[in-house]
């Protein structure tokens, strides 16, 4: 896993309700940003997936967008935040729990926000992809 690397795991049988992802990482020193994206195979090379989750931080306007794309189209982002919980050059824990209404999202174990499913085929999403400005330790 080297630092802004992209990493694309499979996710087997794809998102169920009492499901739970963990990425850590390490904040690059001098850090855009970091996406994680959860999301479905395209049925056709050409075209691209349905994303159940994008996870957009951007730091800096010390935000965190959640939004889904549905049949090519991206719907409206969310971006209601407690508080913003990453550090440049710092370690984190981003845990992605599926509910049955929605996504909750823990960083080091605070509540940071939830996204509630656009996409009712949560078994389609099938592929995590994590990628920007950090080093990745560990995603399960």
């Amino acid at each position: 896993m080297e630092e802004n690397g992209e990493y694309i795991g499979e996710i087997k049988g794809g998102m169920r309700p009492s499901m739970k992802l963990v990425v850590m990482g390490i904040v690059n020193k001098k850090p855009k940003s970091i996406e994680v994206i959860l999301s479905s195979k395209p049925e056709e090379e050409e075209t691209e997936g349905d994303v159940g989750l994008q996870l957009k931080v951007s730091f800096m306007d010390k935000a965190v967008q959640r939004n889904a794309r549905l049949d090519g189209k991206w719907g409206s982002c969310e971006n209601t935040l407690s508080f913003f919980p990453f550090a440049p050059g710092e370690a984190f824990k981003m845990e992605i729990v599926c509910e049955h209404q929605q996504f909750r999202i823990l960083v080091d174990g605070q509540p940071l926000c939830g996204f509630s499913h656009r996409l009712s085929q949560l078994a389609s999403l099938t592929a995590l992809r994590v990628f920007g400005d950090l080093q990745l330790t560990k995603v399960a």
